[in-house]
């Protein structure tokens, strides 16, 4: 069984819900951490579920859940922070399930999912997305957010922006190219960057990099202790090499 459960009951009306599960170039959790940092998001909640993996994750001697719900009533903005993926790959689908009945149930006005794609030669400071509605194109567009005309999309991020377009709400998926080589902060970077030019706010990048390595670190430990435990990991994801190393 999974849930959300919620550790005060907030209004969400409005905001905007931004997620971003371990995946290649762990691009998703290093924005996801930074925001929740910089905008001051306050812990709000956490996914309970026989589907991860059976770890706790210590932060300053505190035990907390390995998937956690951040929020900020000043800019409306609900973040999903993921040190840690379903132990099964099948899993997704239910965990995806979770999340969007949600999403719709707290009529959140718009959901961004941040991942990294893999490829031999990332193409500069591009950022692709897809969309799960026709005006949410000209968000790309104002946002220089380059659109996916034909492909494939997986992993959560994935089968919450089809949920959304069938229910004709607003989801935009951000992709961005990571060298598999590589993990870098600067592919967090881009995403965040994007994500200011959506929401119309402004978040400093600047010290991404310090905080990105504590961050790739941590998932790193986690994932690996993922694979240890009894039930394990079908598929961890690729995130890559540290440029830290």
């Amino acid at each position: 069984m999974t849930e959300i459960k919620l550790l005060k009951q907030v209004d969400f009306s409005g905001y905007t819900f931004i997620e971003g599960f371990p995946g290649a170039g762990l691009v998703g959790p290093m924005a996801i951490s930074y925001i929740i940092s910089k905008l001051s998001l306050d812990y709000v909640g956490y996914v309970d579920s026989e589907l991860l993996p059976p770890l706790v994750s210590i932060h300053d001697d505190m035990p907390l859940p390995p998937v956690r719900l951040y929020h900020s009533k000043k800019y409306k903005i609900v973040a999903l922070f993921a040190e840690t993926i379903p132990n099964k790959e099948a899993a997704i689908y239910h965990i995806a399930d979770t999340l969007n009945e949600f999403i719709k149930k707290g009529n959140f006005s718009l959901t961004i999912s941040i991942s990294g794609v893999p490829v031999e030669k990332p193409n500069g400071e591009d950022v692709y997305g897809i969309v799960s509605t026709p005006k949410l194109s000209k968000v790309l567009d104002g946002a220089g957010i380059k659109k996916i005309g034909e492909g494939v999309a997986t992993g959560i991020g994935a089968c919450l922006i089809m949920k959304a377009a069938i229910d004709n709400r607003d989801d935009i998926s951000l992709l961005v190219q990571v060298n598999p080589e590589m993990i870098d902060p600067k592919y967090a970077e881009l995403a965040i960057k994007k994500v200011n030019k959506i929401l119309g706010i402004d978040i400093d990048v600047s010290e991404l990099d310090k905080e990105a390595k504590e961050v790739e670190a941590r998932i790193r430990d986690l994932l690996q202790k993922s694979k240890q435990t009894p039930q394990g990991i079908d598929t961890p994801p690729p995130v890559g090499p540290s440029m830290y190393a």
